[in-house]
C-alpha cells in the first residue's frame, strides 16, 4: 500500500474563552464561573491517500471547517497527531514543516474575503512562489499568466484588482493562488457555496480537470451532498466535532448506516416523480460548549435508547471500507 499523504490520529481542537475581569471578581465572591471551552473537533481519526478526493460533510457548526484548517496547517490541533507522509508535522524541523505546509494549500469559501483588495492579481498569485524561492522574481508575470490560463482566465487579468471580477472569476483566482506553490493536496472549504449554480458546475469541473492534470489530492469540505456525490471517492460525515460515518461515496449514498447520515441523505433533492414527506431533524444541533453525554446525536436520533445517553460509541468497521459510530450496530 502507498503511504498516506496526510493522516490524523485522535485530533482535537479546543477554543477557550478565558474569564474576563468581572467574572474573576465574581468568582472571588463565590460565583464559580468557569472558562468557556468550545469543542470544535473531538478525537478525529482520518487518513487521506494520494490522488484521493475525500468529502467532509455535516451541518453548519459541526467543526468541518476547523478540521479543514487543521489539515491545511492554518491551525494547530489542541491534541493528537497530524502526519504528512507518515511524519508528525509537530516534530518536523523548519525546512520539513515549510515543505509540508506548501504541499497542502487551502481554497477558501469567500474569495472576496480571502483576496487582498489592494493587490493586483499579479501579486496575489505570484507573491508566494517568489517568496518561497519556487520561481525567480523575473519570471513572476509569466508564471501568473500561465496559472490564470490553467484556471480559465485571460492573462490580461494580471493587472486588475479583485473587485473588478465576478464571483466565479474570483474563485478561479483563489484556485490559481493555491496552485502557485505546486501543492500536492488542496483543502476546499465550501469553495462553491457562494456561487450561482451554473458557476458552481464550472468550478467543480475545473477541480476535476486539475486533479487529472496535476495528480492532486482533495479534502472537499461542503454541506452540499450533491456536490460531494459528484466529486468524492470517500465521504466522512461529521457531527458535533466527531466523524460519525466514513466510507466510499457510492456505498454510503446507497445505504447509509448512521441515523444522522440517513437523515442528511433523506433530504437530498431527487428528480423522482413521487411525493416525498419532509422530515427535519428534531431540534437544533447541541452547543459545542456543552455537548451531550454518550452519543452526541442521541438528543435528535429517532432510534436512541438508554445506552446512547451514557456510552460514547466508537467509530468501528461495519462493512468493507465502512466505519460507523452507532450503538445500533451492536443490536
Amino acid at each position: 500500500m502507498s503511504t498516506p499523504i496526510l493522516s490524523l490520529a485522535n485530533v482535537s481542537k479546543r477554543f477557550v474563552k478565558p474569564l474576563d475581569a468581572s467574572e474573576r471578581i465574581a468568582n472571588l465572591l463565590g460565583a464559580h464561573r468557569e472558562p468557556q471551552i468550545v469543542r470544535a473537533v473531538d478525537c478525529v481519526d482520518l487518513t487521506i491517500m494520494p490522488g484521493e478526493v475525500v468529502g467532509l460533510v455535516g451541518e453548519s457548526g459541526c467543526g468541518k471547517s476547523t478540521l479543514g484548517r487543521i489539515v491545511a496547517g492554518i491551525q494547530d490541533p489542541s491534541e493528537g497527531v497530524v502526519a504528512f507522509k507518515d511524519q508528525d508535522i509537530a516534530c518536523m524541523n523548519k525546512v520539513e514543516r515549510r515543505h509540508a505546509n506548501l504541499a497542502v494549500q487551502m481554497v477558501f469559501q469567500d474569495p472576496m474575503g480571502s483576496l487582498n483588495p489592494r493587490m493586483k492579481v499579479l501579486d496575489i498569485v505570484g507573491e508566494a512562489p517568489v517568496v518561497h524561492g519556487i520561481i525567480p522574481a523575473r519570471q513572476k508575470e509569466r508564471c501568473v499568466s500561465d496559472l490564470l490560463g490553467r484556471v480559465g482566465l485571460d492573462a490580461s487579468a494580471i493587472r486588475r484588482y479583485p473587485h473588478q471580477f465576478s464571483g466565479g472569476q474570483r474563485a478561479r483566482i483563489g484556485i490559481a493562488r493555491a496552485l502557485a506553490v505546486n501543492p500536492t493536496m488542496l483543502v476546499c472549504d465550501e469553495a462553491t457555496a457562494a456561487l450561482d449554480v451554473s458557476i458552481q458546475a464550472q468550478i467543480i469541473n475545473l477541480f476535476v480537470e486539475l486533479r487529472e492534470e496535476f495528480g492532486l489530492t482533495y479534502l472537499f469540505v461542503s454541506h452540499d451532498l450533491g456536490v460531494i456525490a459528484h466529486v468524492a471517492d470517500r465521504v466522512a460525515v461529521m457531527y458535533l466535532g466527531r466523524i460519525v460515518e466514513l466510507g466510499a461515496t457510492e456505498a454510503m449514498f446507497a445505504s447509509p448506516n448512521h441515523p444522522y447520515t440517513q437523515a442528511l441523505l433523506s433530504e437530498v433533492p431527487q428528480l423522482e416523480p413521487k411525493k416525498k414527506k419532509f422530515s427535519a431533524l428534531n431540534s437544533e444541533i447541541p452547543s459545542p460548549l456543552k455537548p451531550p453525554p454518550g452519543c452526541s446525536f442521541h438528543t435528535r436520533c429517532p432510534h436512541a435508547f438508554a445506552r446512547c445517553k451514557t456510552d460514547r460509541p466508537a467509530l468501528r468497521e461495519v462493512g468493507p471500507g465502512r466505519l460507523s459510530a452507532c450503538h445500533l450496530n451492536d443490536r
